[in-house]
């Protein structure tokens, strides 16, 4: 999507489109966005000096946050990595390397510019991978008496583009690579190395050449791949890639609540541990250049969304160098009945739709009522309430436990049309909601 156009206010729309209220996280990851625009339209001199506006969000889970934080990668086309700050440790202890942070948001970006270079190529490759079909085709093809190849080849093309000739087997000559497996452990751990040693060996090593029979659905598949690895420049997707990521990128550091210090007054303990992941996370998020199998990348310009429930701990808990690098706190507010209705409905991939969408394949028409769904969303809070607040998720098990039996005998039932009323809600449920024991296990 063009970020010129992109205001605040259509970001929040767009976001509105899967995400159920929240709007002052909303609001804050779109300005946080528009800054990059604004940034990007400043003197170099002045455009250098502007931090991005990392974000604290403060809220249960299944609130939204990660969603939030996807949706607007989505949006925007940006390299996107989530990860739990409690899979770090102090560098020293077992755990992993903050930097290789960094070289997972690259390795997204490499997938996310190769993703788009591929649908630029596709027509191509198709066109390409058709053409070496064809001639393979012709080649094992038993020709009529007195018949040439210019003869019989435009009736083997349209059989081959009819989709007449998938199953027809056909031999393709494949490389197989064999490139040694090389493990190499570090203090930081694997990912530190950032050494590719199947391009290091590849060519010392190359590949074994042979003839494979298959059919023509699988050689297309193998053609395709090939040919699309020709019209693609991988210094290019690499050069973009690393652009993207410095310029756009977007990590969402969950659970950050977990290594903030309760009582860091009182020093000693695990809490030791904690700081330390957050002086070894500082650096990254303060701005840093990382090294990396494709090159250096600097994380000045990379925007951070940190979020965590924050039961115990504060974000005041945190290291005050660390605090300060994330100027913008949000509280996201726990969902109500009345969300978890909007939920089930609203949403273009809405819960409700997506079951009606699935069971549909089978050729079985599910249906809500009205008074269903509103029972569906209370039940769920309910729950929500006596038991383990899971949010929005709890959605996902009443409905599972609620259309078990259908789902179980849909292939049985194609050509019917089955009607989820408030009754049958409250006769499935209503047994297991009540039973707070039961419905900690079930539900």
């Amino acid at each position: 999507m063009n970020m010129d156009n992109l205001t605040p206010k259509e970001i929040v729309v767009e976001l509105d489109r899967y995400i159920v209220g929240q709007n002052l996280a909303k609001r804050a990851v779109a300005v946080a966005l528009r800054n990059r625009w604004r940034r990007q339209q400043l003197d170099p001199d002045l455009r250098d000096e502007v931090a991005p506006k990392n974000i604290i969000m403060m809220g249960p889970t299944g609130v939204g946050k990660t969603e939030i934080a996807r949706r607007l990668a989505r949006l925007t086309e940006s390299p996107f990595l989530k990860i739990e700050a409690s899979k770090f440790t102090e560098v020293g202890y077992v755990g992993r390397d903050v930097e290789s942070i960094v070289r997972d948001l690259v390795e997204s970006g490499i997938q996310m510019v190769r993703e788009n270079r591929t649908r630029e190529v596709k027509v191509r490759a198709e066109r390409a991978a058709e053409d070496r079909l064809l001639d393979l085709l012709v080649v094992s093809a038993n020709l009529p008496v007195g018949a040439s190849l210019e003869e019989v080849q435009p009736a083997i093309k349209k059989q081959l583009r009819d989709g007449l000739l998938e199953s027809q087997e056909i031999e393709l000559e494949i490389t197989e690579q064999k490139t040694p497996t090389v493990e190499m452990f570090t203090p930081q751990g694997m990912e530190s190395m950032g050494v590719n040693f199947k391009d290091m060996f590849g060519n010392i090593f190359g590949g074994q050449k042979s003839n494979k029979r298959m059919t023509v659905e699988e050689a297309r598949r193998i053609l395709l791949g090939e040919e699309e690895e020709k019209l693609i420049d991988s210094s290019q997707v690499e050069t973009e890639a690393l652009r993207r990521v410095e310029n756009a990128g977007i990590v969402f550091l969950d659970e950050i609540d977990k290594i903030a210090s309760s009582d860091r007054a009182g020093g000693g303990g695990p809490d030791v541990s904690r700081e330390g992941v957050q002086r070894d996370l500082l650096p990254i998020v303060e701005g840093t250049t990382v090294n990396t199998r494709y090159g250096p990348v600097k994380t000045d310009h990379v925007l951070f969304i940190a979020a965590g429930a924050f039961h115990v701990a504060r974000p005041a808990d945190l290291i005050p160098e660390l605090q300060g690098r994330f100027p913008i706190r949000v509280e996201l507010d726990a969902l109500t009945a009345d969300d978890f209705r909007r939920i089930l409905v609203e949403p273009e991939n809405s819960l409700i739709r997506q079951y009606t969408e699935l069971l549909a394949t089978e050729d079985l028409e599910l249906v809500f009522t009205e008074d269903a769904v509103t029972a569906l969303a209370q039940m769920a809070a309910e729950i929500n309430n006596s038991a383990e607040n899971i949010g929005a998720r709890r959605l996902y098990t009443v409905l599972e436990r609620l259309l078990d039996d259908i789902s179980f005998d849909a292939p049985d039932r194609g050509g019917e049309r089955y009607e989820v009323t408030e009754d049958m809600v409250k006769n499935v449920l209503g047994p297991l909601a009540a039973d707070r024991d039961l419905a900690r296990y079930i539900l």
